[in-house]
């Protein structure tokens, strides 16, 4: 068995160890979700954290880690004969992200349920993870479905097993544990809430910080039994003081004077619903144990509100999550008491000092030395550049607005998501089909009909069908996929006027959030000047695309063809990476081109290459003025897509625009 490396010896990363102690000590905060880069200790904190946890009795040859004091009377494995147990460690239990829903939930013996009347089930990760960790590394991109699962077993304590009318329950608590680097792209809100405590983890800048973390790491590489050793004192010490924490836990007073300022500090922030008060009120009683208090104090309740509510608040994925301190103490001191005289908290497992954990809230003011960037936009006048004018400072996207869904047409079998029709594990029923594989979905009529003929045959004499396994089907079902959303971005001179190029990040805003709320991969192609530039590989990551978005520059000429040609490129390269993710690219652009020889009809061939390929296409015309070109509608009809204009993309009319697209592919 590999040697986990020693809890106590990462370096740093107060506010991370502290939010992993804290749902050791109380289980009922609700778990811990840790934003970070790659490189940051994330899961090597997580997975240490387990050698720490108190040992649990279970039932002996209990599958499901009943509690011998007080059995799950549903539980599969019953009912318990008293007195039989065993001691083992809590285990900790990985959810990979490429998962089954079996894999997760266990799974029944469909045809012994038929055939017999067995309910012989297979327990799976959520009976593995009961009374112990379920830790989901890179939890943000795990499927929908997997995540609904996740959900209903957090908020009811419990696993259902249903197929067909044959159902299993036994129960699933355990704290849940996520890892993500936010670059990959966010969580559902339903699952962030779900998280009790938050934190965000970054490598220190300090070098002898960073070296300490290298020598560490070389030794344990070296021999992971010795470094262990060597920690093993103060890994003895952090277990004890869980226990005695745990031990202290329910004798903490939470007065109704942190009560008061744990709810002010919700309302102060806005923070949907009221699973914040509680967690808050847990942590902070979580904290004064850790502490080896019984009386919640002010600093609790502080360090509380930085871990529990800084995924809380956000209301798009393009908010940057953290709190406003400043705000924060404001709070506190007003509906705080005498409480609030303590000077200096102690919220680090390892005495002062490892507190934190708000982040700092994102700096408004325009960046670089640009004096244009902070000027007013009616300052700039809004008049149009020439197609040849130099660079300019980035305009800022206007208000992003609700736009209707673009859909791929056809019925694809890409990853699960909510924009196109696709042929899914979940969604309704459209068919019957032999399994290949194990049974996952059972088509009860089809089955049925398939076994009927053979009755007589197989010597039927009772009340039972005799059902044998070329009997059973699968059902096919159609639900929706996620797609890739190229943006294939015109930054020339001839887009360059600030309010029109406000209008367009605006609009591409409103796409990105769209593509965020169904699930979709994104990239992001810009062309100016002379060439066209991969601002963003396709990515899950929306806020990335956002974020690249908001510093695009403008000017220069307008290489159409290179546009195209380099977003064919990436979609080449993606069609290999990911060959059942179905494309769309969203074309935005006046539909100009210049620069080099025949640059017009140099696109027209660019374009051609999408009809080509089957790849579905929108063109955002972003022409404006009195006398219009209809440029862009023209390149709509070498792509084999569709144009709609910025008005027409907030408009009802968009409705119009998917069934022009579905036409023009059928």
């Amino acid at each position: 068995m590999t040697t986990p490396f020693p809890f106590t010896a990462v370096v740093g990363q107060d506010d991370l160890r502290l939010a992993l102690l804290l749902n050791a000590v109380s289980p009922a905060v609700g778990g811990v979700l840790v934003r970070g880069e790659k490189g940051t200790a994330k899961s090597t904190a997580v997975r240490a954290l387990s050698a720490l946890m108190p040992t649990l009795d279970v039932v002996s040859g209990c599958r499901f880690s009943c509690d011998p004091g007080s059995p799950d009377p549903g539980c599969p494995d019953g009912p318990h004969e008293p007195g039989a147990f065993e001691t083992r460690a809590a285990r900790m239990v990985e959810l990979p992200v490429g998962a089954s829903e079996d894999r997760l939930v266990g799974a029944l013996d469909i045809e012994r349920a038929l055939s017999e009347g067995v309910k012989a089930f297979e327990p799976g990760l959520l009976a593995d993870a009961h009374r112990g960790i379920l830790y989901v590394d890179e939890v943000n991109l795990l499927h929908d479905h997997l995540v609904d699962l996740l959900l209903d077993a957090a908020a009811m304590g419990a696993s259902y097993v249903e197929r067909e009318g044959v159902s299993v329950r036994h129960a699933a608590r355990f704290l849940l544990v996520g890892t993500m680097n936010p670059e990959e792209g966010e969580l559902r809100p339903q699952l962030l809430d779900r998280f009790g405590l938050t934190v965000e983890v970054a490598a220190s800048r300090e070098p002898d910080q960073r070296v300490e973390v290298v020598r560490r790491r070389l030794a344990y590489d070296d021999d992971p039994a010795a470094f262990a050793a060597r920690w093993a004192e103060e890994e003895a010490a952090v277990r004890a003081r869980i226990v005695a924490a745990r031990e202290l836990l329910p004798s903490v007073r939470l007065g109704d004077g942190a009560l008061r300022q744990i709810a002010a500090t919700c309302a102060a922030f806005e923070v949907d619903g009221m699973r914040a008060d509680i967690v808050m009120a847990r942590t902070a009683t979580a904290l004064a144990a850790w502490a080896g208090r019984t009386d919640v104090l002010a600093e609790d309740v502080r360090q509380a509100a930085l871990l529990a509510l800084p995924h809380r608040r956000r209301r798009n994925p393009f908010d940057a999550p953290g709190l406003d301190e400043d705000k924060l103490d404001e709070t506190l001191e007003e509906f705080g008491g005498s409480d609030d005289d303590d000077p200096d908290p102690d919220p680090g497992p390892d005495g002062p000092g490892g507190g934190g954990g708000g982040q700092p809230e994102p700096d408004d003011a325009p960046q670089g030395g640009d004096e244009t960037a902070a000027r007013p936009e009616a300052g700039e006048g809004g008049q149009p550049q020439p197609s040849g004018a130099g660079e300019q400072s980035p305009a800022r996207a206007s208000e992003p607005f609700r736009t209707k869904v673009l859909s791929v047409p056809g019925i694809g079998e890409g990853a699960a998501g909510r924009r196109s029709r696709a042929r899914t594990e979940h969604g309704r029923t459209t068919g019957a089909r032999r399994p290949r594989g194990a049974l996952t979905k059972l088509h009860l009529a089809a089955t049925v009909q398939a076994a009927a003929p053979h009755q007589r045959a197989r010597g039927r004499s009772g009340p039972g069908l005799v059902v044998r396994r070329d009997d059973l089907r699968q059902a096919t079902r159609e639900g929706r996929e996620g797609n890739l959303v190229l943006f294939v971005v015109d930054a020339s001179g001839s887009m360059a006027a600030r309010q029109r190029m406000s209008a367009v990040k605006g609009a591409v805003l409103s796409l990105l959030l769209d593509a965020y709320q169904r699930r979709d991969k994104v990239g992001l192609v810009t062309f100016r000047g002379t060439d066209a530039d991969v601002a963003l590989p396709p990515t899950s990551s929306v806020d990335a695309a956002a974020a690249r978005l908001e510093t695009l520059p403008t000017g220069g000429r307008t290489p159409l063809a290179a546009g195209l040609l380099r977003a064919h490129d990436v979609l080449r390269v993606e069609r290999l990476r990911d060959p059942a993710r179905r494309p769309l690219v969203v074309l935005v652009t006046d539909g100009r081109a210049t620069g080099g020889p025949e640059p017009v009809a140099l696109a027209g061939r660019a374009a051609r290459l999408f009809a080509a390929d089957s790849v579905a296409s929108v063109v955002v015309d972003c022409e404006s003025g009195p006398v219009r070109l209809g440029l862009a509608g023209q390149l709509a009809g070498e792509l084999g897509g569709t144009a709609v204009t910025l008005d027409e993309l907030r408009a009802d009319s968009i409705a119009g625009l998917v069934k022009d697209v579905q036409r023009r592919a059928a």
